[in-house]
């Protein structure tokens, strides 16, 4: 199974090597506790500071203005100011924190009747939207998921959640612009499309961006990443302490289990933040954690599969794609090092016991034996192993800081991302006033519980341990040495371009710099 030279750095694969340093893997240091729970006593006393601490609903768009304009971050002010934009609302599906939604629509689907007449004022003269599809400018952005899901209440009201169909177009001077929003699955004469600079057009983007908070918080980063993440960090666990598979992913797997028990606790708790703060509560985001389980693919977690699947390689400005990009490949070069190190042919892959009892155990246990997610229940060949393992690293890291890092950035200012909405879509356009608006926001206690919980998770404690820095690292010998030194010089390259980048942008993305992405899913 390993090369002569792995032999003689790692020492055998058999003799019984327990690894140093494993308990910070499996729990909390109590310093960290101790700072996660100051960071969120001192976010509770900002919301009560603020005013957000009790009331079930808003007396004016004035009110909120009062209690969440003020100091934040300097992305959380850039919102402020643009949020009611549609060219804004369009820029959050390529770089806010979730990126990896949005699809090319070469051609409607059936459940979605906009007419070439609909969008002509929106796309201008000398084109409509058939021509526009057929060169690729128009895209989906599609909530299917979240029809029919169970919805909860707060303080003894009900919240409601919708599952729009949004449809965007890239216009020529490369602004991803909303030019259609349906607010359900189910077309009707209760179910209008509503269009820019008509009726209900902003209560429209509320009920999409509501949308969009719930697939984000409940799919793309619990599910895509907390518990994947704890069902790669158990298989792992059971292999030899020697195997290098081991050895290479223990870094990525710290801290992961205590910080989803700690989501349990809290979060997913009956009465927990998820029930404070969200439309679907914990009963719904259970449910659509099982809906988005029997959906999960492999190529949706594969990064280079992922963009030509959506078909979004060419989009201009699509931050997340180029950083991600990147990111994925100068781990896969990597692992490529480290693979071929302890791997000199596919048959040893393919022979390997250990390994095939590790991924076969993901694919049992982390994905339900689900044939159709393209996970494997074997890895036969190097490739297939050098694919499996860059996924996990970057889920557990990369990933993880797309969706996470930017979270307060981008829901400080509350109107931006609602996490629940207290009346129903509207069925008319002369139902969207304005008034209207404002009571379908969440009111001051939902909006306050999000907010202390946003404050807390955006950002690293403790110790950073950025991508590249393999804070317990077991893989000694001068080749695995060169193979992280080179790993380390592109990932320096990388953060160097995006910091260029960054500073001649209006609205920075700076969640993929390596120096800010964690090696693992640790809060």
């Amino acid at each position: 199974m390993m090369t002569q030279e792995a032999v003689t750095s790692q020492g055998s694969m058999t003799s019984p090597q327990p690894p140093p340093q494993l308990s910070p893997t499996l729990s909390f240091p109590l310093i960290h506790r101790a700072e996660l729970a100051a960071r969120a006593g001192a976010a509770q006393i900002r919301i009560r500071l603020r005013g957000l601490g009790s009331g079930d609903s808003w007396r004016s768009f004035g009110d909120i203005r009062a209690a969440l304009e003020g100091p934040g971050t300097p992305i959380s002010e850039y919102v402020v100011q643009h949020w009611q934009e549609d060219a804004f609302f369009g820029e959050q599906f390529l770089s806010g924190v979730n990126p990896v939604l949005l699809r090319r629509c070469p051609r409607l689907p059936p459940n979605f009747p906009v007419s070439a007449a609909m969008v002509a004022p929106s796309l201008g003269p000398h084109t409509c939207l058939e021509k526009e599809m057929e060169a690729g400018r128009v895209f989906l952005a599609d909530y299917a998921l979240l029809q029919g899901l169970p919805t909860g209440d707060i303080g003894g009201h009900p919240q409601f959640v919708a599952a729009p169909l949004c449809l965007l177009w890239l216009s020529p001077c490369g602004r991803l612009l909303p030019v259609a929003i349906q607010l359900s699955q189910t077309p009707g004469p209760r179910c209008p499309v509503f269009l820019p600079g008509g009726g209900g057009w902003a209560l429209a983007k509320l009920w999409v961006r509501g949308a969009h908070f719930v697939l984000h918080e409940m799919v793309t980063h619990l599910l895509h990443g907390h518990f994947l993440a704890e069902a790669f960090a158990v298989a792992t666990q059971r292999l030899p302490a020697a195997h290098p598979v081991h050895q290479l992913l223990l870094p990525h797997l710290r801290f992961t289990f205590h910080i989803n028990i700690l989501a349990r606790e809290t979060l997913l708790n009956p009465g927990g933040i998820i029930d404070q703060a969200t439309s679907v509560g914990r009963e719904g985001t259970l449910a659509l954690v099982a809906r988005a389980m029997a959906a999960l693919t492999l190529r949706e977690l594969c990064v280079p599969e992922d963009i030509e699947e959506r078909g979004v390689g060419d989009i201009p400005g699509y931050h997340y794609r180029d950083d991600a990009m990147d990111i994925w490949g100068a781990i896969e070069s990597y692992v490529q090092g480290i693979v071929a190190l302890f791997y000199a042919e596919d048959e040893e892959v393919a022979e390997d016991e250990e390994l095939q009892e590790w991924v076969g155990e993901i694919f049992t246990y982390g994905v339900l034996g689900n044939e159709s997610s393209g996970f494997p229940s074997r890895l036969r060949s190097r490739p297939a192993l050098v694919r499996f393992l860059t996924m996990i690293i970057f889920c557990c890291s990369a990933r993880h800081a797309a969706v996470n890092s930017g979270q307060y950035d981008y829901a400080a200012w509350m109107p931006n991302t609602p996490g629940s909405l207290q009346r129903p879509p509207p069925a008319t356009e002369a139902e969207a006033t304005e008034e209207l608006l404002v009571a379908t926001m969440p009111g001051p206690r939902a909006t306050g519980a999000l907010l202390a919980l946003l404050s807390v998770v955006s950002y690293e404690g403790g110790e950073p341990r950025p991508l590249g820095s393999r804070s317990q690292d077991l893989l000694a010998g001068s080749v695995p040495r060169s193979l992280l030194r080179r790993f380390r010089s592109r990932l320096a390259g990388i953060s160097r371009r995006i910091r260029a980048r960054n500073a001649a942008l209006a609205l920075p993305y700076p969640y993929l710099d390596p120096r800010r992405v964690q090696e693992s899913i640790a809060i």
